[in-house]
Order: C-alpha cells, then structure tokens, then sequence
C-alpha cells in the first residue's frame, strides 16, 4: 500500500492504533540507495559513497570536525598477575572531556607486534565481564557459560585484548543514571545527542576509533591484525565499527545481525539500536557490505529470540553478493545451537582460518 493513500485513510469521530500496515509502507517508502541490488557500479566506489553517508547518519562526521587533531591520552590504573597475562586497568579520553574506562590484558610475554582484539560490551551492568572480573556466580556462569568472556579468550590465544565500557554504562553513565544503579543510561545519552546531530551507536563507534589510535601508538600491536568482536549491543558497535573504520581487518559481531524489520522494528529493543533514516540508506546486510574486501564472521544462534536468525539469513544472502563483487576478503555466518550468546568456537576457527595470532 502507498505511503500516500495510508495516511490519507481517516474515519472522523474515531481513532486507531498505528497499524502494521501504516508501518509497513513506511518502511517500504524509504528509499535505500545504497541497497546493493539497485546498485550499478563498482563496490569501491558505492562502499565510498555509502561510508560518507553512513558517517553523516551516526554523526562521526560531525564529531571529525569538532575534534579536529584531538589525540587521545590515556592512564593506567593498576596492574594484576593473572599468571600467563596481565590485566590492566586503564582510563583514555576518547574526547577532550570523556574519560573511558578500559582494562587491557597483554600476554607476559610478547614478541613482536601482537594482534589486536577489541571487544565492546553489550547490556550489562557488569562493564567488565568480558575481561574476566565477575561479581557473582551469576556473572561467571554468564560470562563462561554464555562465552562471553572474549577478551579473556583473545589474551590466551596470544592477542593483546583491550574491553572498553561501552558508552553509556558502568562509569560513563547519567548522574542520575549512577544515583539510581540504572543499567545503563542510553535513552538519556541518545536524547541528548540526537538534540546535537550525534548518535549513541555514533560515540560508541568514534570510542572504538579512538582505542585504536591510541593502541597503535601505545602498544605493540600489528596494523594489520586488528580484531573487533562483542556480543548483542557490542556486536552492534562492532558491525558499525567495522563499516566505518577500515582499519579494523577482522569484524565478528555476536547476536546483532539480522534485517531491521525482523529485529530493533519488530520488538522492543534499546534505543541505542536506532539511527535516523537508516533505511534510507540500506539494511543490516547492506552494511555489512561495507567490510567487503576484509574479514567478517557473522555469529547467530539458531534460537537467538531478538534477532532472528530467518533475518539474518536473509540479510546474509546479500552480504555475500557484495563480498563475491568485490572479489576480495571473506564472510561466513556462523550459527551455533542455542539462543541470544556468543559461540567462541566458530569465531576462533574464523580468526585462525585468515591470521596467526600467535
């Protein structure tokens, strides 16, 4: 149905609920023009395009100019014996006045240039529970159990491992988001950066960016084994990452990828999930055709309940078109038995199948 006719469709003296119908020809009304099936030229010159409009769209083109020749600096806190690594507690200004706690694990002994794996976080309260530090029972199961502890794996596969909180939690979140132990403090910031033409998925990204300009200054890491990997909401992070910097070699987002009518439109999901007209531009497997020509592993469980893996098939499907145009780099999805949790297996295979990372 045209956009035009459902919103002209009124009964006076009545009201109805938003229909499905209305929200479908919304959705059907955007125009996508980055959607690959509508594309005619090379993947170098839409990826270029489509990345310049992305950027506008999460405001990191905002962000350039307002930061322009902004280095990040950083502080250690403390420093623990894990006996084969070492766990390091960090703090980096990621913007002249956003100060971003991170803990770095770095094997005992390094020689060389290491690979690097960074590893956003999603919705929890425990901000480092992908490093290893767990509060309870509770976070041990969920972090061992449910694999999510993936800085933790990166450090004893030989990568130096760093686990950033994500905007919006732990440290960085609200006044009043800390007085009221919120979770996290995501519908304020992302009202907040709306109101300023920026984005929550927009500051996580640029936070991401950041830790690589410093980790390449700072530590002794190889340029061209540079890892992202998080799960749900820092899966998200890392898919928008990996679009956005092609430095990042290696994208393996958990549990956030699936076309957006399917999951953040079908459902109730955080607002941190959302950017303005991105249909516009194109959906989920659209840009992850911005990885095209690098290394991406798209891992989904079969019974995941928030992004469906029917989604994610399908958005897959058009990701791997783009990857077999460009000719270059490697996607797979990976599917693991059960629901909303990371699968270290598949990832791990994938990292090893392209890089040493010993």
């Amino acid at each position: 149905m045209a956009l035009a006719a459902v919103l002209c469709f009124q009964a006076f003296g009545q009201s109805y609920p938003l229909s499905d119908d209305h929200l479908a020809s919304l959705y059907a009304s955007a125009d996508g023009r980055y959607v690959w099936h509508n594309w005619k030229g090379s993947v170098s010159k839409w990826q270029k395009r489509f990345r310049a409009d992305l950027e506008k769209t999460l405001g990191i083109d905002r962000m350039r100019e307002e930061m322009k020749g902004f280095k990040p600096e950083a502080k250690q806190i403390d420093s623990e014996d894990m006996g084969a690594y070492t766990r390091e507690r960090w703090e980096i200004f990621t913007e002249p006045d956003v100060l971003l706690p991170v803990i770095i694990l770095r094997p005992k002994v390094i020689e060389g240039p290491k690979a690097l794996m960074i590893t956003p976080h999603g919705h929890s309260k425990n901000t480092e529970l992908y490093a290893g530090v767990y509060w309870d029972e509770s976070d041990r199961s969920l972090a061992e159990d449910g694999e999510r502890n993936i800085a933790v794996q990166a450090v004893e596969e030989g990568c130096i491992a760093i686990a950033p909180t994500a905007r919006a939690f732990g440290k960085t979140r609200t006044k009043a988001g800390l007085e009221a132990d919120a979770t996290s403090s995501c519908h304020e910031y992302m009202l907040h950066d709306l109101i300023v033409g920026r984005t929550l998925i927009g500051d996580r990204v640029w936070d991401i960016m950041k830790i690589i300009d410093w980790a390449l200054e700072a530590l002794p890491v190889d340029p061209e084994k540079i890892i992202v990997s998080g799960h749900s909401g820092g899966g998200t992070a890392t898919i928008y990452a990996g679009a956005v910097d092609t430095r990042i070699k290696f994208c393996l987002p958990s549990g956030s990828f699936c076309s957006y009518e399917k999951s953040i439109l079908a459902m109730p999901h955080c607002e941190c999930n959302y950017l303005p007209g991105m249909l516009h531009l194109g959906n989920m497997g659209d840009l992850a055709g911005l990885l095209a020509g690098r290394y991406l592993c798209i891992i989904q469980g079969k019974d995941d309940g928030i992004f469906p893996i029917d989604g994610a098939r399908e958005e897959f499907e058009k990701t791997k078109e783009i990857f077999a145009a460009s000719g270059k780099g490697a996607c797979e999805l990976a599917v693991g038995d059960g629901g909303h949790r990371y699968y270290k297996t598949p990832a791990w295979a994938f990292i090893k199948k392209y890089i040493s990372v010993f």
